[in-house]
């Protein structure tokens, strides 16, 4: 099997890798002569084969190279540049980090949370495009080679109802989960992604960079996404896809309003993963970008993507995550037995890019594996074409007097109104029902509540319905654009 690093081998010396707008650009040769350097550099420092380097970074050509050099040397754990010192603390302390990678004179509150024993590493790039290390060894360290059980890379889970789970993803998940990418999408030496997505969290890593590097691509990293410069940079770069989260797809229709960008011959596609994609975005995008918009479903346990729409001319189905793409996908009941087509059920998966469990959470991996199945959490059904749609978290599904209602269908009967920008709903506790439907509302313009409820009313059961609506100037997020449910229904039973 091979090893992550091998992900690299797809382009030629001379090919361009790695873009920084308005700074360092990286052929494969370079590329693979930083990463051998930082690894050499880590293991001059002491870093060994398992050992844990967290790393925090704004996405930049740091932040990928150096993530590269820990896989080598050790393990990668990239971490929130965002987080408080408590929140650095716990991570940097559940991953028993041995080394702390920062920008130099930066990331204070990591630097605040170290553990004992860890050491502070200093890097980055100078103006000659070279890693440069601060004090200590630049290299010279031998780096033992890594195996394709070897742990490259841990990351937490999102912990939206309990505490974050640590997930351990192998060399051999990574690449597996590499090679079900770049076929899926037909990806190419001459294919450049845009990645503006946090390069802490696969999403980022696996679809946006790694897959690119693997194919031979060239990888565009903006510091931050901005949708004014969205346009200038592809046509700056040749930019043929993206992906993204469905947030950051709907700042660019606010920007870009209903009219089709002209003139933008390379951008052959755009993709949306790590959240629901509503119909009528997905149609509003695809007449902005004037591409085919594929929706996937990802889950850091399986190394992100687990399935996606395919490119036409095959059919793409707006609500529907597509089918699997190199991995197995099953609906299952509570027992653990297969649901036949159309059935609800826990959906559920296994192949090569899932991780083997969670790290020192025996409970956990007892609930979370069936039968050689990784059962997500998430229910579903499959059609006989084995096209997947979620209807949401099985946690976060609302009971109203033993009725289960799936949040995200009145998510998207709301978002169907003109006045709203963004909805999300929950349950929220009711004496005689158990739960009640309530939702939050970002609004283009004023409407009354009156008639969005009549609106609802026109499209949903009555029991769906929702009894509370919330308008809001935003919706809590994530750092990766995901909305967590419960922890919005927190918030407004905290009002």
């Amino acid at each position: 099997m091979p090893t992550l690093l091998n992900v690299l081998d797809a382009g030629q010396d001379d090919d361009l890798a790695l873009v920084i707008p308005g700074g360092i650009r990286l052929t494969y040769g370079r590329l693979r002569e930083e990463v051998r350097r930082g690894a050499e550099a880590l293991a001059a420092r002491g870093v060994r084969r398992g050992d844990r380097v967290a790393l925090v970074y704004p996405n930049s050509a740091e932040a990928i190279v150096l993530f590269l050099a820990a896989a080598t040397a050790g393990t990668a754990a990239p971490l929130n540049p965002g987080y408080k010192v408590d929140e650095f603390r716990f991570y940097l302390e559940d991953t028993r980090a041995r080394a702390l990678l920062v920008p130099p004179g930066q990331a204070a509150a990591a630097r605040q949370a170290l553990p004992a024993g860890a050491v502070v590493v200093e890097a980055a790039f100078d103006e000659h495009g070279r890693l440069g290390f601060v004090g200590g060894p630049g290299a010279g360290g031998a780096v033992e080679p890594a195996g394709d059980d070897d742990v490259a890379l841990v990351l937490h889970t999102s912990g939206t109802t309990s505490r974050p789970k640590m997930v351990p993803l192998r060399h051999r998940n990574l690449a597996a989960s590499v090679a079900n990418i770049v076929p899926s999408y037909c990806l190419a030496g001459d294919d450049v992604s845009l990645c503006v997505m946090p390069l802490f969290h696969v999403h980022g890593l696996v679809a946006s960079t790694l897959s690119t590097l693997g194919s031979g691509g060239t990888v565009v990293v903006p510091s931050k996404f901005s949708p004014f410069e969205f346009w200038s940079l592809v046509d700056e770069h040749g930019v043929s896809w993206y992906s993204a989260v469905p947030t950051i797809h709907q700042m660019l229709v606010g920007r870009s309003g209903r009219a089709r960008a002209a003139g933008r011959g390379s951008l052959r596609f755009a993709r949306s993963c790590s959240s629901a994609l509503a119909p009528d975005l997905m149609a509003r995008l695809e007449e902005v970008l004037g591409v085919p918009v594929l929706e996937a479903y990802g889950m850091t346990e399986a190394s992100h993507q687990m399935a996606s729409n395919p490119l036409p001319p095959d059919e793409r189905r707006p609500g529907s995550v597509g089918r699997g793409t190199g991995v197995e996908v099953a609906v299952l009941d509570e027992r653990g037995a297969l649901l036949p087509v159309g059935a609800a059920g826990e959906v559920a998966v296994r192949g090569a890019n899932v991780m083997d469990g969670y790290e020192a959470n025996a409970a956990a991996n007892a609930e979370a594996f069936s039968g050689g199945w990784f059962r997500t959490g998430d229910e579903g059904t499959l059609d006989e074409r084995g096209y997947l749609t979620l209807r949401g978290r099985i946690k976060e599904l609302i009971n109203r007097g033993g009725e289960k209602i799936a949040p995200r269908e009145i998510d998207e009967v709301l978002l169907r109104h003109p006045a709203v920008a963004e909805a999300v709903t929950f349950g929220v506790p009711h004496p005689s029902w158990g739960e009640e439907v309530a939702a939050a509302v970002v609004l283009h313009h004023d409407v009354d509540r009156r008639e969005l409820i009549d609106f609802c009313r026109q499209h949903l059961a009555d029991f769906k319905v929702p009894r509370q609506l919330h308008f809001v100037t935003e919706i809590p997020r994530t750092a990766t654009g995901k909305v967590q449910r419960r922890h919005v229904a927190a918030a407004f039973a905290a009002r």
